[in-house]
């Protein structure tokens, strides 16, 4: 199983909560490793790996170590095709799945961590969601309570829906529920349109602390 785990924008968790359902899928037994699909603002090394790891509660693995968990790093912290103008690069999605190819030899679930939102640019004319489309990746979206996030969930499902995407799960990230009332009241809003739209798909509230072992 692959999992694509995008966010209704940047700093919405996606890394916490990555890490967090990886730690769900191991309580259930099944083998799991998390992929960043880019990686900007770091060199040679992943920090949403690192932070995944922790969560996880294991020690970085092979995968890791052999960059095959993160095969795309930039060095400057912005969306992937700026960041990879400035590295003098360009973003080489095959390199990206072929990684996935070979972590799934290995592995029940992978989770894909993407970088920022779905419409990302990893190009000048590429956005993260074409290559979900492109490979039709079951997706998780990642969500929370503060004002606006009401209408950037229903765009992203929006957009999800309309390219035919399977929205395997929502999850709910409280941490950033500053207002208890009003994130009580976009968090049932958001789940009766998601029962609405996509009934076969879950919705997952993380806790309000993930503990790092």
């Amino acid at each position: 199983m692959v999992i694509f785990i995008s966010g209704i924008g940047t700093d919405i968790g996606k890394s916490w909560a990555t890490g967090w359902l990886a730690s769900e899928f191991m309580r259930e037994g099944k083998s799991v490793i998390t992929q960043k699909f880019i990686q900007t603002g770091n060199r040679d090394m992943s920090e949403d790996i690192l932070l995944h790891r922790r969560i996880m509660g294991i020690p970085l693995q092979n995968p890791d170590m052999l960059h095959i968990t993160c095969p795309i790093i930039f060095s400057y912290p912005a969306s992937p095709h700026y960041a990879a103008r400035l590295d003098g690069k360009e973003v080489d999605t095959a390199i990206i799945a072929e990684s996935t190819r070979a972590l799934t030899r290995q592995y029940d679930v992978v989770l894909i961590e993407g970088a920022g939102g779905l419409m990302v640019p990893i190009s000048d004319d590429r956005l993260t969601i074409d290559y979900i489309s492109e490979r039709q990746l079951p997706m998780a979206l990642v969500t929370n309570g503060r004002l606006g996030s009401i209408s950037d969930t229903l765009l992203a499902l929006e957009a999800i829906e309309r390219r035919g995407l399977e929205l395997y799960a929502v999850i709910y990230n409280p941490h950033f529920d500053s207002d208890a009332d009003l994130a009580a009241d976009a968090r049932l809003y958001m789940r009766r349109y998601v029962r609405r739209h996509f009934p076969d798909a879950r919705w997952l509230d993380m806790p309000q602390k993930v503990e790092v072992p």
